[in-house]
């Protein structure tokens, strides 16, 4: 963003020398003409720095300022002066000035306070801008509407929790919402009017997540030429998300699990623990279980963690959620895209339901994003869809094979009769995803890579479903033949 500052100087010299110091700011510079009516121009100006000279204040200072505080987003505002008046200066700066500075300053002494001052306006742009991207997207639990059982139970869970402070653990799929539930969550709780932030634990390297999660001090280490807040202290009284809490180093959970047993964190290089009030809640897409059971996660931080665990189902398993969810990404859509698309036909929506979904939500909506980009027509039609969803509808696809089985008795185990309906479904599922797996890298010849790629998912998911189905890529390499053993 190119920050605009308005520069009002009472002597052409004096202008010309400020104009040439912030050429070097990367700041576009304005100039008013003429001092009447001048803060009433400043006021219909957009502009993110005002500088103006002591002598061009006019007599009803307070009455100006206070006007001038109150535009939206008002400027940051410097006053210059040509003498050191400590009087003056304690009255501007309580008045609302950001800073008095004397003119006869050092010229570098100066361009640094002046890049301070554009560098700090310059973040809260940025703040408020991501706010405002934040703000058409908020979710409420009250969005998070469904038909399916699982989903509903789920809700009804969450909505008992949201004003206890206890720390929670979501778990699901890559993909099926569960920083979206987080923030839900947030926003609904009585922390609502702090922060929310949110660390992705997979995403950063083990030398960067200590300081991101904890601060640091100052010389901690090569490169800590000043010191950070870290995000447990940019969560003092809201909440923090740690994403992907499988992928944390084994010491640093050492260290999460004292923050939530003392409610203290100490920066990196720091001496003194410093008091946090934050709410806990952490997220991942493995099976955190299994993780402990091989001891690469401490039990006891999981008993900390998952006071309350909530697991969100994927979408395979709440089909009957997928009509209604393109129904609302499509609102949304046309509201950003300004696309006039009002429904889907029906053979497109059919296929959406036939289609498995191994990336859920997020996938379903970026399918829905592509079809309203790139279709032509009011409505989506099949011919707007990815072509590995087209496939599933087509002669020979996965939905026509299947056809089949609602028209005959099938011989199921006698214990499934006993069992709920989503038990025997899981079950059924989870036979299907190992034969499946099997017969795929089988295939390949154990190739993880280009597994991944022929089943549609990534292979950190493909590695965490072969975990659960306790398959091994070493039993699918091809065996190499044997040498004859030489003659002597």
């Amino acid at each position: 963003m190119i920050l605009r500052l308005l520069l009002a100087m009472d002597r052409q010299a004096l202008q010309r020398r400020y104009k040439k110091l912030l050429s070097d700011l990367d700041v576009l510079v304005t100039s008013p003409k003429g001092r009447k009516h001048l803060w009433d121009r400043i006021a219909r100006e957009t502009c993110d720095v005002v500088m103006i000279h002591a002598s061009m204040l006019p007599a009803d200072l307070d009455e100006k300022l206070q006007r001038f505080k109150s535009l939206i987003h008002s400027p940051s505002l410097v006053i210059l002066s040509d003498r050191e008046d400590p009087e003056q200066r304690a009255k501007l700066l309580a008045a609302g000035c950001d800073a008095v500075l004397n003119e006869s300053l050092p010229e570098q002494e100066l361009k640094e306070v002046l890049g301070t001052i554009i560098s700090r306006r310059n973040e809260l742009n940025k703040q408020r801008l991501e706010l405002k991207q934040l703000a058409i997207h908020t979710p409420k639990l009250g969005d998070f509407i469904s038909r399916s059982r699982a989903m509903q139970d789920l809700m009804k869970l969450t909505r008992r929790l949201v004003d206890a402070d206890a720390s929670v653990l979501i778990l699901g799929e890559t993909g099926v919402g569960k920083e979206r539930l987080a923030r839900a969550i947030h926003l609904d709780s009585a922390r609502r009017e702090g922060t929310f932030v949110a660390v992705n634990c997979g995403a950063l390297p083990e030398s960067l997540l200590e300081s991101e999660l904890f601060g640091h001090e100052e010389g901690a280490f090569t490169g800590a030429t000043r010191a950070r807040r870290g995000c447990f202290e940019m969560a003092h009284r809201g909440t923090i998300l740690l994403d992907e809490i499988g992928e944390m180093p084994f010491h640093l959970q050492v260290r999460l699990l004292r923050v939530l047993q003392e409610r203290e964190i100490q920066r990196v290089g720091g001496e003194w623990p410093i008091r946090v009030d934050v709410r806990v809640m952490a997220a991942t897409s493995r099976d955190i279980g299994e993780l402990v059971e091989r001891g690469e996660f401490r039990s006891d931080l999981l008993y900390r963690l998952s006071v309350v665990r909530l697991r969100v189902p994927p979408l395979r398993e709440r089909r009957d959620d997928i009509p209604e969810l393109v129904s609302s990404y499509m609102e949304y859509f046309r509201k950003t895209m300004c696309r006039q698309v009002t429904g889907i036909r029906e053979e497109a929506l059919e296929a959406m339901l036939a289609y498995g979904w191994p990336g859920n939500v997020r996938e379903l909506v970026n399918v829905v994003e592509r079809a309203m980009l790139l279709g032509e027509g009011a409505e989506i039609g099949i011919e707007d869809l990815p072509e590995e969803i087209v496939c599933v509808g087509k002669p020979g696809g996965s939905a026509s094979r299947l056809s089949g089985f609602a028209d005959r008795r099938l011989s199921f185990p006698a214990h499934w009769f006993k069992r709920p309906l989503h038990e025997a479904r899981d079950e059924l599922y989870t036979e299907f995803e190992r034969a499946y797996l099997t017969a795929l890298l089988e295939e390949t010849g154990g190739h993880i890579n280009e597994t991944a790629k022929r089943a549609g998912v990534t292979p950190r998911a493909l590695f965490d479903k072969m975990q659960r189905c306790q398959l091994k890529k070493e039993s699918f390499k091809p065996k190499k033949a044997r040498r004859p053993a030489r003659s002597s």
